[in-house]
Formats: structure tokens, sequence, C-alpha cells
């Protein structure tokens, strides 16, 4: 069988939370279409997050069985992308920290590894705009990515992100006026 892109009308949210909720009830079948459904979006939101695809691999894997631990937390009705990129953040966030601890503890080489490969940059986004989202900060680059890459909602960012929807705004209109002024310079 050859795995294709979800389809527009099987990443609408009440088709996710149908499979999520004969999910919760423990039908694999469910869990394998939501699996196929939803991880090329979340493979995209790490890709441009860590920006090395082999991390972003690992990171999907680990959100998957961080899903399955935690399916019988998310309530019914309520948004379903927001609870998984909550889940997403938290993921690469305590990967982050993992990470840091480790290499705290590492003693340097005399050859550093060769360079990483960029990723391909998030559909949607112009390579001019995709260059300028790397130079903000990245609690910048996660509102941007959340609200107009994944199509978020201030609400559903704000609650993916842990924040209020006041942060949310205020992260966005910084990003957007840095994305604004790089992008006018590269104009003249």
């Amino acid at each position: 069988m050859v795995a294709t892109e979800p389809t527009a009308t099987e990443l609408q949210p009440k088709h996710l939370e149908l499979l999520m909720q004969r999910y919760q009830a423990g039908e694999s079948e469910a869990a394998a279409v939501l699996v196929h459904q939803v991880s090329p979006r979340i493979l995209q939101f790490f890709l441009a997050l860590v920006r090395n695809r082999s991390v972003a691999e690992d990171l999907l894997q680990d959100f998957w069985l961080r899903i399955h631990k935690a399916r019988h937390t998310y309530r019914l009705g309520e948004p379903l992308w927001a609870w998984l990129f909550a889940i997403a953040r938290r993921t690469q966030i305590d990967s982050y920290r993992r990470r840091s601890r480790v290499s705290q503890h590492e003693i340097q080489g005399e050859h550093l590894p060769e360079a990483v490969s960029q990723p391909k940059e998030p559909e949607g986004l112009s390579s001019g705009i995709w260059d300028v989202l790397k130079t903000l900060p990245p609690n910048q680059q996660e509102a941007v990515l959340l609200l107009k890459v994944n199509g978020l909602s201030l609400e559903e960012t704000a609650r993916a992100a842990g924040i209020t929807v006041g942060a949310v705004k205020q992260r966005a209109h910084r990003a957007f006026e840095a994305l604004r002024i790089a992008l006018g310079r590269r104009n003249l």
C-alpha cells in the first residue's frame, strides 16, 4: 500500500475528532489512520523547529508514544489540533532539555560532524520568508508556524504554546513586524 498525503477532508477537525474518539475506544484501525493523517503536519512542525530530519523523526516517534499514553486526556469537543500541538511542543522542549543535559557532560571530539542539511521549507512559505523566519527568536517562529503555517486560531495557538492569547498576539505582532522590515529591505 502506497502512503499518500491526507486530503483536506481528512484533516478537518470533525473528521480527526471522530478518529480520536474511536482511538480512545481502542480501535487500532482508527489509530493507524490518525497517525497517517496527522504525522506529516506534526513532522513539518518539528522540522521547522529543529532543522534536522533525523531529530524531527525521533521527535515524531516520541510524540506518538506520548499521544498513546495521554489519549484518554483528550476531551471530545475540545480543539484536537491545539491538543496535538501542545503535546508536540512539550515533546520538543523536553527533548531539547534532555539533549542539553547530555551535551553538557560530553567531551568535544577533535573532528566536528559534517553539517546537517537544512530541511525543506514548510509548505506555503516562500524561500525569502523562510530565510527571514529562521532568524527570529524561537518563540516568534513558533507563533508564526502555528498561526500561519498550521492555521491554528489564536486560542488554539495559546493552548498549544501554554501561554495567553495576549502573549500569542504579542509574539505574532513582533514576528510580523520583523518579517515586514526584513522583507522590505530585500525588495529595495
